[in-house]
């Protein structure tokens, strides 16, 4: 009887482990049990995140002191980033651009607002996950329906005034303001971790399906959005692998593969050049941090790709552009200094080439290279933690 309740038992967990993973699509499931089982320093980490965020008060679109021109402040609304107030006129209208340069009026804004309440959820999740510690839950799920559900705070499906520039298209957003709420595919892989929680209900689970249901319509019906699929850089890939993961969080799978199959040519060939260069990244006065972004980006495809069983990572067209040239351009400038980097990289040098190896430990898992995974273990540093250690 032991023996077959033990069998019972060990068949649910499996059962359980194989939902789970079928529900991510860009995480590892195994690497999670590992650090679930092992409690690393990186565990400890994310533990001691979320210790922080049940401390936090929510700041929701409701929050902020300006409302956007439909007039409704349940509207998102950012701000372009690197604009700046004209000093030719006595208003600093209209703003201009400086590249790679943040003006801190973002702040202002929802950007940071809708970023925190993603990576806390992300964190929460997790350590709720690892630690079994229904606090975590708790306030994630709180956070989830504030931000989604409660009629008085939730957030508009839609992102009509992301990346608003004072002075230009009379207060309208652009489609740069997409690259806003990536932080929400993370946030959904969490989501699926949080699902073991009695306190994530299905009315919860239905209820934030719909909005993303809305939001996904709004990406494929909006002028705004069509901007977004329509660039041509680290933008319009991180456009599609949102595409493909809101519509497989609601079901709409045709979408997603189509998005998917069409992902080689109308992305990935045409950003990248034979010899790997990313010509409108290396354009930027921050080349080397773009690149990298748009690397990332495409490796979230690729895992999302593989839950299909589609290779994207061993993609290549007639010319021999792949990802791995992608990756390959970058290897020998992560080993100089930045003074010889032939391009521009204006801040955050250290930072980029630290995301640069967990670029390398990615890559390694898609097809081994002995070199990739050589120079991660030899530049990551053991305090160098991040949720990347767990999720990858």
């Amino acid at each position: 009887m032991k023996k077959n309740v033990s069998l019972l038992l060990l068949t649910l967990c499996l059962l359980t482990a194989t939902s789970v993973q079928g529900q991510l699509r860009i995480w590892n499931l195994s690497s999670l049990e590992k650090a679930k089982q092992n409690s690393s320093a990186s565990t400890k980490w994310v533990v001691r995140n979320a210790d922080v965020e049940l401390t936090k008060t929510l700041v929701t679109v409701m929050d902020k002191k300006m409302t956007p021109v439909s007039g409704d402040k349940h509207d998102y609304i950012s701000m372009g980033k690197y604009w700046w107030p004209n000093p030719n006129t006595a208003d600093g209208l209209p703003y201009i651009r400086k590249d790679g340069v943040s003006n801190p009026e973002i702040d202002q804004y929802d950007r940071g607002s809708l970023g925190d309440m993603a990576k806390g959820v992300t964190n929460l999740s997790l350590a709720y996950y690892l630690t079994s510690n229904e606090k975590y839950a708790r306030k994630a799920v709180e956070n989830l329906r504030i931000w989604f559900i409660n009629k008085d705070t939730r957030m508009n499906p839609n992102m009509n005034f992301g990346q608003t520039i004072p002075g230009h298209f009379n207060g309208k957003g652009r489609g740069e303001g997409m690259i806003d709420t990536y932080s929400f595919v993370e946030m959904l892989e969490s989501m699926e971790l949080l699902k073991k929680s009695t306190l994530f209900t299905p009315d919860d689970q239905k209820a934030i399906k719909a909005w993303f249901a809305s939001f996904l319509e709004w990406m494929q019906t909006s002028d705004v959005a069509n901007q977004e699929f329509e660039a041509k850089n680290n933008h319009g890939t991180a456009f599609d692998v949102q595409m493909v993961r809101y519509a497989i969080y609601v079901g709409k799978e045709d979408v997603a593969l189509r998005f998917i199959n069409e992902f080689p040519a109308r992305r990935m060939f045409k950003q990248i050049e034979p010899n790997g260069a990313q010509p409108l990244e290396l354009a930027r006065t921050k080349a080397f941090g773009y690149s990298v972004f748009n690397i990332t980006h495409f490796l979230d495809m690729c895992m999302i790709a593989k839950s299909y069983h589609i290779d994207l990572y061993g993609a290549k067209s007639a010319d021999d552009r792949c990802i791995e040239k992608a990756i390959d351009f970058l290897v020998p400038f992560a080993v100089k200094p930045l003074s010889e980097f032939p391009y521009q990289q204006i801040v955050d040098w250290d930072k980029v080439i630290k995301d640069f190896w967990r670029v390398l430990y990615r890559a390694n898992q898609f097809k081994p290279n002995p070199n990739y995974l050589k120079l991660y273990e030899l530049h990551q540093k053991p305090s160098d933690y991040s949720i990347y250690d767990i999720i990858y």
